[in-house]
């Protein structure tokens, strides 16, 4: 999943020369993930894992394959957009492994901290070999390798995951109609982090592309897996919303970092160093605030409940990203390290302001 954006990009730039044409499409992308995520997790909660993410996996599979055969043809643009827009059925294969964990360890908050740090941690190792991989195969054989691969991958890899049927949470019968979880106590003000949260992600993505390159990204990439790995070790806080505080708290003074080493005009090594331990707040956070939503969301939507925080996530990874390139282009790259610092500010003010609703209706620890 890791490789689909850069591989699209790369491919439409190369065929039609227009990086804001490939930009816009990928966005287009992310704006019909978004839409189209929740549904399909509220399928998955009703149905199955295995019976909806094998279907909406092809459909999406078959999505990639026109926008390739779209490009290949050199078809008209909006075709590009309609293709990539299919996509959005991918299922939120990460939020149905967190499900999972969460089944197998349930009553045991310890087993599920664990499971949980080191999901984040090879969530982040996906993600930062995958533009690499995108990257390499794009241009050592041919535009369109990234995403055909990036298919393979994707399809086979659901299949492999829906076929560990043991581990599959079972489905739990609807007598009524269930609420969606945006209504549970507390759930809303955990999104507005998510999409805060995103913001650092999608700004400082785009600030440090503009200001040293994309290569310089997996650095941040590699602190956060570490990061992951060293939290999962540690024994989980019992009060789970204070330590979201504190990663938030720790996430808006790390990301500081970048910007004094930018603005400073420090050499090259000193804001890859910054970068990789400002990396080291990513997974603690995302950590807990996962841990968060799922004793938020009914056992029966949890799939759902996760999709709706990726979603968040997703969406303020787009609006950071503007935000950051807006900065980078009108203020200099070096200011445009302010974007992922102020949002993580504003994403502890969220969590700070929102902590007095989500006491009104304690989490229990199963």
């Amino acid at each position: 999943m890791g490789m689909f954006s850069v591989s699209a990009v790369i491919m439409i730039a190369a065929s039609r020369g227009s990086y804001a044409l490939a930009g816009a499409v990928t966005a287009t992308g992310l704006a019909a993930t978004a839409v189209v995520a929740p549904f399909t997790a509220r399928l998955v909660d009703r149905y199955g894992q295995a019976r909806v993410a094998v279907p909406a996996t092809a459909l999406a599979v078959l999505g990639s394959l026109a926008l390739v055969l779209c490009v290949h043809v050199d078809a008209p643009a909006w075709t590009l957009f309609a293709a990539y827009a299919a996509t959005a059925t991918t299922p939120n294969t990460g939020g149905m492994s967190r499900a999972r964990w969460a089944h197998l360890h349930r009553g045991d908050p310890a087993a599920l901290h664990t499971a949980n740090s080191f999901e984040q941690a090879a969530d982040e190792l996906c993600f930062m070999l995958g533009p690499v991989l995108a990257a390499t195969l794009c241009g050592a054989l041919f535009p369109e390798a990234g995403t055909l691969v990036g298919a393979v991958l994707l399809m086979t890899g659901v299949l492999v995951f829906a076929a560990q049927r043991a581990t599959e949470p079972p489905v739990t019968p609807r007598t009524k109609a269930a609420a969606s979880p945006l209504r549970t106590p507390g759930m809303p003000a955990l999104l507005a982090v998510f999409l805060a949260t995103g913001a650092v992600f999608g700004s400082l993505e785009v600030v440090s592309i503009a200001h040293a390159g994309g290569a310089i990204l997996a650095l941040q990439a590699a602190g956060s897996c570490v990061a992951g790995l060293v939290y999962g070790s540690l024994r989980p806080a019992r009060d789970v919303r204070l330590r979201l505080l504190l990663c938030l708290a720790g996430m808006t003074a790390l990301m500081s970092l970048p910007l004094l080493a930018a603005t400073g005009s420090a050499a090259l090594p000193v804001l890859a160093l910054c970068l990789l331990i400002a990396g080291a707040a990513t997974a603690p956070t995302m950590v807990t605030g996962m841990t968060l939503i799922q004793r938020a969301t009914p056992p029966e939507q949890l799939n759902e409940g996760m999709t709706l925080a990726v979603t968040a996530l997703l969406g303020g990874i787009a609006a950071g990203a503007a935000a950051g390139g807006w900065l980078a282009e009108h203020a200099g790259t070096a200011t445009g390290y302010a974007a992922p610092m102020s949002a993580a500010a504003l994403a502890l003010l969220v969590a700070a302001a929102g902590r007095r609703s989500v006491n009104r209706a304690p989490v229990q620890a199963r």
